[in-house]
């Protein structure tokens, strides 16, 4: 970075990034401090430099975590799943922060462990409740080798409206879904009796399926896109 010029050690003020670390061998109320540090800093950034900014999380499991051992040596009352009872309080003081003014903006992108691949467990769900858009990438799929490893099921977006990517986007996207969750359906059901011994309309929906996924591994996104489309229509 420094040899990019990303940071510039003699004059600050040029730097393009600023990096706050919390390794896992300091105190629990310092890892938790981590993110709020970071956030006042882009703050200080948007508000007296009037700049816009892009901030990274990784990871945001970890700011739950230090505050899960905070609220263990304060003597707390675990809640569900051992989590803090303020674990909801502490994350919205965090990511209701992550937000745009007349003098600029901050945009947050942030990686979310999810333990056990469980996406309802508090940590994460209580994450989610706070962002515009959540990718979720699965262990099922990258076995089959298909990448990036995107389940489409579990991803969600609140772009995805009709009047922002447009109807025949929208009505794509959504027949999309449910012919990969009727695929999702049908496995168990292929794996004990075979294809063969599908009904005429779900090995359509398994061929479709199949060839979505197939879609996803290519590179030519372009592609992909319109071989949807065709697929629908």
């Amino acid at each position: 970075m420094k040899e990019s010029g990303v940071i510039n050690e003699q004059n600050l003020a040029e730097s393009k990034v600023a990096l706050v670390y919390g390794q896992m061998n300091e105190p629990p109320g310092a890892r938790m401090r981590v993110g709020l540090t970071a956030l006042t800093m882009a703050e200080y950034f948007r508000d007296v430099n009037e700049q816009d900014v892009l901030l990274f999380i990784d990871n945001i499991f970890r700011f739950v975590q230090a505050g899960s051992e905070v609220s263990a040596l304060l003597g707390r009352m675990p809640s569900a799943v051992g989590y803090q009872p303020t674990l909801s309080t502490e994350m919205g003081t965090l990511q209701e922060r992550i937000t745009s003014t007349k003098e600029g903006s901050i945009t947050s992108i942030q990686a979310v462990y999810v333990p056990a691949d469980d996406l309802t467990d508090p940590a994460p769900a209580t994450t989610f409740a706070h962002l515009d858009a959540t990718t979720v990438l699965s262990r099922g799929l990258a076995a089959k080798g298909i990448y990036p490893a995107v389940d489409p099921l579990d991803s969600t977006s609140t772009m995805l409206q009709p009047r922002i990517v447009g109807e025949e986007h929208y009505e794509t996207a959504q027949r999309v879904k449910q012919t990969l969750q009727r695929y999702k359906e049908l496995q168990d059901i292929i794996a004990i009796l075979g294809l063969d011994e599908l009904s005429e309309e779900d090995r359509l929906t398994v061929a479709r399926a199949r060839k979505i996924e197939g879609c996803d591994n290519k590179k030519n996104q372009f592609s992909y896109v319109s071989s949807l489309i065709f697929l629908y229509h």
